[in-house]
């Protein structure tokens, strides 16, 4: 298993780092105001921890991020700078540590969802996340300094070669791992995934951030509009490659058909943002190379979400591989095989 820069994940569980974080939370409330009225919940997951933290004005919320994710605390502090209005402006984070502090962004679209499961709501939402991955893209170079994970199409046949050789992580032969039969068919795809990195790359349209998890329960959908937060799997790729969990997570929610045209609609509305540069026929083109290549950034992302010595890490490990496999999967838009 690679692991990112040498560090491993702090013992979270470990009263040394409770208390140093519990100081930094109190000092931090503090100078917005507010102080802490009763006890934190935690949810524990081998990528994070997060502590629910009432206060006297409202609940709040403490991340840590393992040192695979510690970028999102760097990204949420530079998108709230960019484009306030479509996320959450952190009280405090600490990019160093990976450590953040939000306030409660109130209903989710999936609590949403669940009372009006109109798929209107996500027609609404996408144009307001592709206006925030417009904002962002000239930024796009900063955010791989800050270190957002660089997918860009230019580099991710590269970053495939390289997770091939990860026999660790890809569990090869393993219980569910990758089947070495289809670990060599992926390695003889190279060629041709590397072909469609390029196709992508050459319609020129511009890298920017990318959430690669945007599902219905990482989107505030309040009165002011719809916000996007939990971006510990994001990076710099093409934009287009959101649809591939988008779509997915949309189409199972709904039992829908690959080919629903409803999907194709959702597709339309979140790519109608860039129609003012670009002919429909080549976004659909791009749109469709994006999620056929997706998998690989999914997999990546796994990966450094499980780089910790964490337990329950194996509950998890099969995404690695699982997603992997994905490659030679239908896409969201097109029927099943």
């Amino acid at each position: 298993m690679t692991t990112i820069a040498g560090e491993r994940a702090p013992d979270w569980s470990s009263e040394q780092w409770q208390v140093r974080a519990r100081s930094w939370v109190d000092e931090r409330l503090s100078r917005a105001g507010r102080r802490v009225t009763g006890l934190v919940e935690p949810r524990v997951r081998p990528w994070s921890l997060v502590w629910r933290v009432p206060t006297d004005d409202g609940p709040v919320w403490f991340k840590a991020n393992n040192p695979g994710t510690v970028h999102e605390a760097a990204l949420i502090a530079t998108l709230a700078e960019l484009t306030p209005e479509r996320v959450l402006t952190p009280i405090a984070v600490d990019p160093e540590q990976g450590w953040s502090l939000l306030p409660d962004g109130g209903e989710s679209l999936r609590d949403l969802l669940a009372r009006d499961p109109d798929l209107a709501h996500w027609e609404r939402a996408l144009p307001g996340y592709a206006a925030l991955q417009l904002t962002t893209a000239p930024r796009a170079d900063e955010l791989v300094a800050l270190g957002v994970p660089d997918h860009r199409p230019e580099v991710l046949a590269g970053l495939l070669a390289e997770l091939l050789d990860d026999r660790e992580a890809l569990l090869i032969g393993a219980e569910g791992g990758l089947n070495p039969d289809l670990h060599e068919r992926l390695r003889a795809e190279l060629p041709s995934y590397a072909e469609r990195c390029r196709r992508l790359a050459d319609i020129g349209i511009p890298a920017t951030v990318q959430h690669d998890d945007l599902h219905d329960g990482n989107v505030f959908a309040g009165p002011d509009g719809y916000r996007y937060f939990d971006w510990g799997d994001a990076s710099v790729a093409h934009p287009f490659g959101t649809l591939l969990v988008t779509l997915r997570s949309i189409r199972h929610a709904k039992k829908l058909a690959a080919d629903d045209a409803g999907l194709a609609r959702l597709r339309d509305a979140y790519l109608e943002a860039w129609t003012d540069r670009y002919d429909r026929r080549t976004l659909v083109e791009a749109a469709d190379l994006a999620i056929g290549l997706g998998p690989v950034s999914r997999s990546l992302s796994w990966r450094r979400a499980l780089d910790t010595v964490d337990e329950s890490r194996a509950e998890y490990a099969d995404a690695v591989p699982g997603w992997l496999e994905e490659l030679f999967a239908a896409s969201p838009l097109q029927p099943d095989c």
